[in-house]
């Protein structure tokens, strides 16, 4: 993109970024600064609007960018994710959502901590959330700095390295100044706009093959360069035994990883009552869902129209298939309805990035001054005081994701969120399901449920061809690898929910049976709830 085009797509970047700005200035003026504004944007939202925020928060670069280029590249092994994070939403329907609402106030361990010694608990899943969501961040940034480097010109570092920058101020900002009500609002308009864009790209991908999917499909075949072996399973997991293994432990991750992202679990105490957490997710079934069908034909028109070759060619992960295709759809490089259609789709993917960053930003500076702060100080800490340590919490926590972000600029963003999800899958889903469902389940379970699914999910990522031993993997000079498998969740998954078993029935304390009757009444019939 050079001259004028490079113009006319950052000015609409400036136009999203001023937008989302006055939004937060607007929010922050009329704000009260209690926790419950702070964290929960005064619990406000009507179902229909949570539906729409929490569609926003999770439809990230990931299934955007992410998703679409590993579909283009590796056809039907890449729809894998799209069909992982949509099916995952019947896990958080069914068992997570309800409950959640009426056992909890601002995190994950509220609900935990209900029915436990709060101080361990508190620490331990507070930790676990602030891993999640920092994981989570790098892959936001990674596609920001693909996305803007392609707008850019080309695949420079010092583009990818100052958008990352720029994303990170970007998020303080609307996380230190708006809180939740300003983060909802942003990812209602983002959500508007990415539903909007994809439908866009997706009506004019199937009008070029004149609506005959078969026609889309193998042309896309026959342009991969595989033959009809890319409409076939086993291009990306097939092969090995390693490989084989690794496609059921992401599968795994992604499908059990969503109820134990934080900040989704924090978008239940943005509504009222827990009916209305309940029609939040019905909502944002029905667009996540839509949005996750429209990316197989985006990931498909990429490989027809574009070729993974081209695609690899700008971004060797394939993070930019979404963008290019949307320039051969509008008219080619240097036509003008190619230009537009690119700054618009830049745009929409960028406004994309901003509001689930804000989302994961606020939810682990939450687990920070909410769980974290609050637990280690001897006295229970006031509101005021609480919600300030939530704001440098932001800081801190955005400083970490721009380094993490910078050093995994190459990864693919689908890929770096199936990491997230194994964590949160290892560490936050089992002492979730647990502390809601078993009646014997204690303090010491809790806390050996966090760390047993935690830390081997993070020491097995260290030790796996995504940290060295390949030439993808963040530091491909070196090779340090132990473990085969690139996901970790099919050890660790289980370990957790293992370890949480194995504190619970060593545990020399009794659970405490009435606090655990009152938890069960709350989260079945809402009495109590705030």
């Amino acid at each position: 993109m050079t001259g004028d085009h490079q113009t006319l797509a950052l000015v609409l970047f400036s136009l999203f970024v001023a937008v989302t700005l006055g939004i937060t200035t607007w929010v922050s003026r009329s704000r009260r600064g209690s926790a419950e504004e702070f964290y929960a944007g005064g619990r406000l939202f009507s179902p229909m609007e949570n539906g729409f925020a929490i569609a926003g928060d999770y439809m990230s670069a990931a299934s955007f960018l992410g998703i679409s280029g590993l579909i283009a590249l590796y056809g039907y092994d890449g729809m894998l994710y799209s069909v992982g994070f949509l099916v995952a939403w019947l896990v958080v329907l069914l068992l997570v959502a309800e409950l959640v609402r009426n056992c909890g106030r601002f995190t994950l361990a509220d609900v935990v901590a209900a029915r436990m010694a709060e101080r361990p608990v508190r620490i331990a899943a507070g930790t676990s959330s602030v891993a999640v969501s920092v994981l989570y961040l790098v892959a936001q940034m990674v596609g920001a700095g693909s996305l803007v480097a392609l707008l850019l010109g080309g695949t420079g570092e010092a583009a990818r390295s100052w958008t990352v920058i720029g994303v990170g101020a970007l998020m303080v900002i609307y996380v230190s100044l708006g809180g939740m009500r300003a983060t909802t609002w942003i990812q209602i308009v983002k959500a508007v706009l990415l539903m909007a864009g994809t439908v866009a790209l997706t009506v004019l991908v199937l009008f070029r093959f004149h609506g005959d999917v078969n026609s889309l499909l193998s042309t896309a075949a026959e342009r991969s360069g595989h033959g009809m072996d890319f409409l076939a399973p086993g291009l990306r997991y097939g092969g090995d035994w390693t490989a084989r293994l690794d496609f059921i432990s992401l599968g795994l991750a992604l499908v059990l990883g969503t109820a134990g992202l934080p900040h989704i679990l924090s978008r239940f105490y943005t509504v009222p009552t827990a009916r209305a957490a309940r029609r939040s997710v019905v909502w944002s079934i029905g667009l996540i869902g839509s949005f996750y069908l429209m990316t197989i034909v985006l990931g498909f028109g990429a490989a027809a129209l574009i070729g993974p070759d081209e695609v690899r060619a700008s971004n060797a992960a394939g993070n930019t298939a979404v963008p290019l295709l949307a320039l051969d759809l509008g008219g080619g490089a240097g036509s003008t309805g190619g230009t537009v259609l690119f700054a618009i789709v830049a745009a929409v993917a960028f406004a994309t990035i901003l509001a689930v960053v804000a989302g994961i930003t606020l939810a682990s500076s939450a687990s920070v001054a909410h769980d974290l702060y609050a637990s280690l100080r001897r006295k229970h800490a006031k509101q005021y005081s609480e919600v300030a340590v939530a704001r440098v919490a932001a800081v801190v926590i955005g400083a970490a994701a721009i380094g993490l972000g910078l050093l995994a600029s190459d990864l693919n963003v689908a890929f770096l969120v199936g990491l997230a999800f194994a964590v949160a899958a290892s560490a936050n889903l089992p002492v979730l399901l647990y502390s809601l469902f078993w009646r014997k389940f204690t303090t010491r379970g809790a806390v050996w449920a966090v760390y047993g699914g935690l830390v081997p999910a993070v020491l097995l990522v260290l030790v796996s061809p995504v940290v060295s031993g390949s030439p993808e993997s963040l530091f491909p000079g070196v090779d340090f690898h132990l473990f085969p498998l690139q996901n970790p969740g099919l050890v660790s998954i289980p370990l957790g929910f293992l370890a949480g078993w194995a504190g619970t029935v060593t545990s020399t304390e009794p659970p405490d049976a009435a606090r655990h009757a009152e938890t069960e009444v709350r989260a079945l019939t809402g009495a109590g709830a705030v």
